[in-house]
């Protein structure tokens, strides 16, 4: 059995962190002149910075605890990109190989949201493209992950996958798209020992992704 990374006291607090924020993104009366998006970023941001503290504060490693070593973040960014590459690389040789053999567009599949105006096409990409995957990989392999990793590597891989993909809206499809980066995201993190390098494949993902639904 594998150390224990993250503590039950650390994923229950932070539990109620993310569910204090939702609940008060849903239920507190906002001002009509607030976009729901507007409103969505702020929420994302906050659990972010709450969750950090909170791991800060309670984790005798600090940061390290997620993955976040003083020191580390540029090699995890050099290293989510060269992360990157090679997965859009093998994305595109996937799709061209389905689009040949069987006529599939895996680009439909892969269509994200979108928004109206240009404005909104901005706050949209901040949020769902930078925002969002920063916190997602906080919560879901930064501490999740960092929890579950006490009953080996597979279990931690898949457990945090398929909450990640609960985590989603998904509409009728199967969803293959956050499975796919679920596991991903879950796999770099194991091999690279350093969050950034998943918070990159999932903003430069998530950015493609509605670069297809754009054009």
């Amino acid at each position: 059995m594998a150390a224990k990374i993250i503590d039950l006291k650390t994923l229950a607090l932070s539990a109620a962190i993310i569910l204090a924020v939702e609940l008060g993104l849903h239920w507190v009366p906002w001002p009509g002149n607030i976009s729901a998006l507007a409103l969505i970023g702020t929420a994302r941001a906050i659990e972010g910075v709450w969750l950090l503290g909170l791991v800060h504060w309670l984790c005798p490693e600090g940061m390290a605890a997620i993955g976040l070593r003083p020191g580390s973040l540029a090699t995890g960014l050099k290293k989510g990109l060269v992360w990157s590459i090679g997965f859009g690389v093998l994305v595109l040789l996937v799709s061209a190989i389905l689009y040949v053999s069987s006529g599939i567009n895996a680009f439909e599949i892969m269509k994200g949201g979108q928004a109206s105006g240009k404005t909104g096409l901005w706050v949209f990409l901040l949020i769902g493209g930078v925002i969002s995957p920063i916190t997602e990989e906080i919560v879901f392999r930064g501490i999740l992950y960092g929890y579950l990793r006490q009953w080996g590597a597979l279990a931690a891989v898949v457990v945090s996958t398929v909450v990640f993909v609960l985590a989603h809206a998904i509409q009728g499809a199967f969803p293959l798209t956050q499975v796919v980066g679920g596991l991903v995201f879950a796999v770099a993190y194991e091999k690279e020992k350093n969050l950034m390098v998943p918070m990159v494949i999932h903003i430069l993902g998530n950015l493609a992704i509605f670069a297809v639904t754009l054009f």
